[in-house]
């Protein structure tokens, strides 16, 4: 397996939390503030990995949140994956990092909820309990033993795992649902591409000189003028368009902005001017001025994005009054268990967005 495409792998397993990522611990969450004070101190309890302020991680809830990530890839590209280099660490490596990560985030977020007076009701604390009913009972008895996890325990995760998404949801409730036709319309275009750089043996980015720019645009000018000859446009791109697709539905804020300009810009059928972008020169055809789908995909994205941001700033000012306490030399310990399959075993948040009624995104 190529580096390219473990480093696609790597940005898939990193990216499967519902919350935005956060960590502790010298490692700089999503928005860039500064991390917590960390304060390294002895007195841990027996299998505590870290403390936040007053709530402690178990060894067991980082174990089956590594358990449930490790499941999910190694079935589908096996066991191997985590030993890969990629550059200059491993993919198991990483997820350790991550798993951290969002546990911090998680017990970060239930001290919030605290200052918030967000609590769960008797209903979510009872859907709690059912989850980790349904979790703990697919484990096998090997399993349990391994992940060193006990029926309390993990109902304990599911309901610090419920009140961090209310927590969210209650920072977040005020923020106006509202968003325009025109501020998330949605477009499609085609487009020929004509290169201006080249990419050497390893990836990297070469620019032309501008003798050979002037002569690509000689080329784009040539091509434009079959165009407005009434040479068929999708002929035209499947004889000359240098990039890997020529259809593109976007939103505002989503291109290079000069192609952005000229595409917002265009009727139904209307072909632009040459345009240039960091990429080369593009003739770009308008085939939609506004497509109901995807703008109001894009309405669903924007408000995401918005409400992302709100908590963000609640988010950082908070944990920037917390301290942390990592006990690295448990942590350092900390193996996958490769290879210790459990093909019956619910997955943790599979279970939670079940029994909670989650839509998957």
């Amino acid at each position: 397996m190529d580096k390219k495409r473990i480093a696609i792998i790597v940005s898939v397993v990193l990216g499967v939390a519902v919350l935005a990522t956060a960590a502790f611990f010298g490692v700089r969450h999503l928005v860039g503030a500064d991390a917590p004070k960390i304060v390294l101190t002895e007195g841990f309890s027996e299998n505590e990995i870290f403390r936040i302020n007053t709530l402690g991680c178990n060894l067991g809830e980082a174990k089956v949140y590594m358990r449930t990530s490790e499941d999910k890839y190694s079935r589908i590209f096996g066991n191997e994956i985590w030993s890969k280099d990629i550059g200059g660490t491993t993919l198991e490596n990483e997820l350790k990092s991550t798993t951290l990560a969002r546990l911090a985030q998680i017990k970060a977020m239930n001290l919030l909820a605290i200052s918030r007076g967000v609590t769960l009701t008797q209903e979510e604390e009872e859907m709690a309990d059912k989850a980790a009913d349904k979790y703990y009972s697919s484990l096998s008895d090997e399993c349990k033993s391994s992940l060193g996890v006990s029926e309390e325990l993990i109902c304990k995760m599911y309901k610090e795992y419920a009140v961090a998404n209310k927590v969210y949801l209650d920072v977040t409730r005020d923020i106006n649902p509202e968003i325009s036709d025109d501020e998330a319309r949605t477009i499609s275009v085609k487009q020929i591409l004509l290169k201006t750089y080249s990419l050497d043996s390893n990836g990297e980015k070469h620019e032309f000189s501008d003798t050979d720019k002037q002569s690509v645009y000689q080329r784009a000018q040539q091509i434009l003028e079959k165009v407005k000859n009434g040479e068929d446009f999708d002929s035209l791109v499947e004889q000359y368009n240098e990039d890997t697709q020529s259809l593109y539905t976007f939103g505002k804020g989503t291109m290079p902005e000069a192609f952005e300009e000229a595409a917002f810009n265009l009727d139904t059928d209307e072909v632009s001017d040459i345009v240039e972008t960091e990429y080369g020169y593009h003739i770009i055809k308008c085939v939609s001025t506004f497509d109901r789908e995807e703008t109001d995909n894009n309405k669903t994205r924007i408000l995401k994005q918005r409400k992302k941001e709100a908590f963000n700033q609640v988010y950082d000012e908070f944990v920037q009054t917390l301290h942390s306490n990592l006990n690295n030399e448990l942590w350092d310990k900390v193996e996958f268990n490769s290879g210790d399959e459990d093909a019956d075993a619910e997955g943790f948040f599979d279970v939670y967005n079940e029994i909670f009624k989650v839509e998957e995104e």
